[in-house]
């Protein structure tokens, strides 16, 4: 890198929530100086980095202007202008993860047939092109449809369960993919770096809210097997090495109940499934984020003791400025760390903060994690 990252270089990070406001936080450690490009004049980052731009992500001219005159961009949603990217590329500004690869993620029928083709272990599936194309959809019901783009935290996600459900469907493109008969959802994040350097966090397991479909409840390390940890941890490995991915890679996937690991998504980024790093590891998502980008040596990922990460999300019926009910209360308990983001406005089920558990005994962690989740409460 012609610029020594610390001090001089600049960063342009596409998107300004909480996942951009925790890389900051890590960025300062590194004295770099941050720009960020958000549609939300009130986003989280706006008053945490050297220079903010209110605009849109998915705009050609806003996004290339905004990254004209930095060193390096990055993200923390794949819902940009991959054009401009490219373009920023071609004229000599690193953009990482890499626009080829952001590309491919924000298209779920791309993602999948990157599975297939380097024999990464998924669902079976099929491309459709519009509603029409259902009625003889090869796939049996029950199926799962998702939206080819643009879908995110359960959003453009919909369960087929029968030829009743087909008038409702998505008419986008779209994929359609077997339910998978799972017994656990389970993620792995890894970094990897120009050098080639590649490393994994422990595998995570995760419980999700049934009706947001977001993830709610996680818990770090897993106590599955070191066989079935170390399948999950090679499969993240194999995917950051095909994709060549210069930056973090979040991999979500299925473990069944027959012991299969099967890959359900993909996320070029920091991921809600890594938040439990911060506190609950040696290195966090965001240090070994910006580590796999300024091409640094990567942190060691080790836990230093059982986390359990929850995610504070707005109330149901309840829409307007956050009110926070229950923090002082959770404060006095021993090995919690709240994080709030920012957000003004709370409306249900939107990620509001998160809150972590430490403890050295798993089984402890866990039921603190139960009793904040009913006594810490997003309102309006």
């Amino acid at each position: 890198m012609a610029k020594d990252f610390y001090g001089e270089l600049q960063l342009g990070i596409l998107g300004g929530g909480q996942l951009g406001r925790m890389l900051i936080q890590e960025a300062i450690n590194y004295n770099v100086n941050v720009h960020v490009l958000d549609p939300d004049k009130n986003a989280p980052c706006r008053k945490l980095c050297n220079q903010f731009e209110c605009g849109s992500l998915s705009d050609y001219q806003t996004v290339y202007k905004f990254g004209k005159g930095l060193d390096m961009i990055t993200i923390e949603i794949e819902k940009v202008n991959v054009d401009a990217l490219e373009k920023l590329e071609e004229e000599g500004v690193l953009v990482y993860p890499q626009s080829r690869v952001i590309r491919l993620i924000q298209d779920k029928g791309m993602q999948k047939q990157f599975f297939k083709q380097n024999n990464i272990p998924t669902s079976p599936f099929q491309l459709i092109s519009n509603k029409e194309a259902l009625a003889n959809a090869q796939l049996q019901f029950p199926y799962i449809q998702k939206l080819r783009k643009d879908g995110y935290d359960g959003k453009g996600v919909k369960k087929i369960l029968s030829v009743d459900d087909l008038d409702n469907a998505f008419e986008e493109p779209s994929i359609i993919e077997e339910i998978v008969d799972f017994e656990k959802e389970i993620a792995v994040i890894v970094a990897r770096n120009d050098r080639g350097d590649i490393s994994t966090f422990p595998m995570v397991e995760m419980e999700f809210n049934p009706q947001a479909n977001l993830v709610e409840f996680l818990i770090s390390p897993s106590t599955y097997s070191f066989e079935i940890q170390q399948q999950a941890e090679d499969i993240a490995k194999k995917i950051a090495n095909d994709l060549q991915i210069v930056g973090l890679l979040a991999v979500e996937m299925f473990l069944t109940k027959t012991g299969e690991i099967l890959v359900n998504e993909l996320a070029p980024r920091p991921h809600n499934s890594g938040h439990q790093t911060i506190e609950g590891n040696f290195t966090s998502q965001f240090g070994q984020h910006l580590r796999a980008i300024f091409n640094l040596p990567l942190g060691n990922t080790a836990a230093r003791t059982n986390a359990v990460m929850i995610n504070l999300l707005g109330e149901d019926n309840y829409e307007g400025l956050a009110v926070y009910e229950g923090v002082e209360e959770v404060l006095a308990m021993d090995g919690v760390y709240v994080h709030l983001y920012g957000k003004k406005y709370t409306k249900p089920f939107r990620k509001m903060g998160h809150v972590c558990i430490v403890s050295d005994d798993r089984e402890t962690a866990i039921v603190n994690a139960r009793k904040i989740q009913e006594i810490l409460k997003v309102i309006a």
